[in-house]
């Protein structure tokens, strides 16, 4: 399974996973992932859409935030985050749009 597929299939379901738990997913190693994940969120920026790599959380994060690397890179980019409307964005986006009836 692709990155960006992954990332879509947890954004439809509402959910997050830690960096290590789609390293392994993917059979990726870990600087394999992030360096991915830093480039999608390149691609994002540039398309003025929420980061992807929102999605991913720290293992031990108590609050189930991204890592340091994001927020330093989501800096980079000339963008500050909030983390729980990114993903917000992310799962609204990901959702079927619905017809009234």
């Amino acid at each position: 399974m692709r990155l960006e597929d992954r990332l879509a299939a947890l954004a439809a379901a509402g959910e997050t996973i830690s960096y290590g738990d789609l390293a392994r997913e993917l059979g990726l190693r870990m600087a394999d992932l992030t360096a991915r994940l830093e480039t999608l969120m390149e691609t994002d920026a540039a398309a003025g859409q929420p980061f992807r790599a929102a999605l991913l959380r720290q293992r031990l994060s108590p609050l189930g935030h991204p890592a340091p690397g994001f927020f330093a890179k989501a800096a980079a980019l000339g963008r500050s985050v909030d983390i729980d409307a990114e993903r917000r964005a992310l799962f609204a986006a990901a959702r079927p749009a619905t017809s009234a009836p």
